[in-house]
């Protein structure tokens, strides 16, 4: 197979921290960021927040194959306003990306999205699930649901879910549990998804709120997904911090035919973290940590309190 037949791109996935619109939705928990909230939450800093996360999404893995992800994740988005003015923004207005969004009931409404390159990628088909969990008083516990798209890139085929797993807000172990249900939610799509299609190829990827070796990651390892960001989790790095130590939330899984080396014309190649340094805090005790756009209710003005993440892909033809 000769070099100019191959082509690389990158799937990526980003946090946006919190990327709220200014107006005060009666419906969902967003009294934080308004323009009369303890953040003062304006038109300014939103245009301002926009701007900066279009300039990371347009750079992200553009060193290694010289253009921006055709394939964009995201998670904490309130509605899909946000994203239509963020593709539509100084960085990524002529990279024409389009949106998919879908609203769910999470009780601060926040959802996930996906945002494609419409020169490259084809949406076959969109679509949400919904998370069934209970709250520790048997109620039920609204979290953010599960995008799933079927999607083509030079008449290849596969499908990718979008993520953003219950926090550990009340506790690593206690919220555990609520965690592992949403990973197994993951494996009834992909059940389904290989009903109508076996041969599928899958991309899960997502803030999941667990680390590599976590029990639910490690169950989407055991039923036919592979992690290469194992690995990438360290003492010095990882995608976010959290009380001086660094966790790797944000992951890029493949199902197991993604990895086959021969015969293979959609094959993924590598995962890294997107950690340049002026994502990250430049000096004082948070130094290296990313650089956030709030410190409680103090505004810092940053990207987001998350790294991004990518995957590289290489197609044949």
């Amino acid at each position: 197979m000769s070099a100019s037949k191959e082509r690389h791109y990158n799937f990526a996935f980003y946090n946006l921290e919190n990327l709220f619109d200014t107006k005060d939705d009666p419906t969902i928990l967003d009294d934080d960021f308004t323009e009369t909230s303890d953040r003062k939450w304006t038109k300014k800093r939103f245009r301002k927040k926009i701007k900066k996360l279009g300039s990371v999404i347009q750079q992200i893995g553009y060193e290694d194959i010289g253009f921006p992800p055709v394939l964009v994740g995201v998670a904490e988005v309130e509605n899909k306003y946000v994203l239509e003015q963020l593709v539509a923004s100084k960085f990524l207005q002529k990279k024409n990306y389009g949106v998919i969004h879908f609203d769910s009931q999470d009780e601060r409404g926040i959802d996930t999205g996906l945002l494609y390159r419409k020169e490259y990628v084809k949406v076959l088909e969109k679509q949400t699930h919904q998370v069934l969990l209970k709250n520790e008083h048997g109620g039920r516990d609204y979290t953010r649901d599960i995008l799933s798209a079927h999607l083509e890139i030079q008449g290849r085929s596969f499908y990718v879910l979008v993520n953003h797993w219950p926090s550990r807000r009340a506790g690593a172990e206690l919220t555990a549990p609520k965690r592992m249900l949403v990973s197994q939610r993951n494996l009834e799509i992909v059940d389904e998804i290989k009903t109508a299609n076996p041969e599928a190829k899958i991309v899960i990827m997502g803030d999941f709120n667990d680390d590599p070796k976590s029990k639910s990651i490690q169950h989407l390892v055991a039923n036919g997904f592979y992690n290469p960001m194992e690995l990438l989790l360290t003492h010095e790095s990882g995608s976010l911090k959290y009380r001086g130590a660094w966790n790797l939330f944000d992951q890029i899984l493949v199902s197991h035919n993604c990895m086959q080396q021969y015969d293979n014309d959609f094959q993924f190649s590598e995962a890294t973290v997107f950690n340049m340094k002026h994502l990250t805090e430049y000096k004082g005790k948070y130094k290296g940590n990313p650089f956030r756009t709030y410190l409680g209710k103090r505004y810092a003005g940053g990207f987001s309190d998350h790294f991004p993440v990518y995957g590289k892909f290489l197609l044949k033809s």
